[in-house]
């Protein structure tokens, strides 16, 4: 990957959750799942986040880490005339604040945090689920489409951290843009 744009950006949270809270009916509630907003995470190429419901499962291989902008959620609680959200009831595991990231579908960037790089390959967009409409609110479901964030491969191995870090693109992106409805394209992946 040639990284000719560089984004500061913030990672606001790191979820780590070690198994699934939105599988079933919603009328029967989420799951009581523990949950961390960790400070720090492990990535593990090809594999995902250390400890997390996703990490080393064969379904999963290309998409096993979540990344969300917050402006996204801060534009559609908004847009919902709702209170801000919380952001780990998404269930996406990195919550960056200056990215938009529905460019970089299908190819390749990294996250660098306190000196140390993660290489991600962005797979497909992260698709909200219908759970949206209970834990989020009425309407949430269908206004996070085209915003719900990405699907990623860790590449690389390392760790990440919450602060200030630096996003490192192939392509343009437009940070203003990160709470906009993006028209996602079909993933370039095979």
């Amino acid at each position: 990957m040639t990284a000719t744009h560089r984004y500061d950006v913030d990672i606001l949270h790191l979820l780590v959750s070690p198994a699934h809270a939105y599988f079933g009916r919603a009328r029967e509630g989420a799951a009581d799942v523990p949950t961390r907003d960790a400070e720090t995470v492990e990535l593990v190429a090809g594999k995902g986040i250390v400890g997390d419901r996703f990490f080393g499962k064969a379904a999963h291989m290309d998409a096993a880490v979540t990344l969300i902008s917050i402006e996204a959620l801060e534009a559609l609680a908004a847009e919902l005339g709702a209170a801000p959200f919380d952001p780990l009831l998404t269930r996406r595991n990195i919550v960056l604040r200056g990215a938009q990231l529905a460019p970089l579908i299908g190819g390749e960037f990294v996250l660098e945090s306190q000196g140390q790089e993660v290489r991600f390959r962005a797979g497909r967009a992260a698709n909200p689920c219908a759970w949206m409409d209970q834990i989020l609110a009425p309407g949430a479901h269908k206004a996070m489409r085209g915003r719900g964030g990405v699907r990623c491969q860790p590449l690389t191995g390392g760790f990440l951290h919450r602060g200030p870090a630096v996003l490192l693109s192939p392509v343009p992106l437009e940070p203003r843009l990160a709470g906009e409805v993006a028209r996602l394209k079909a993933s370039r992946l095979p």
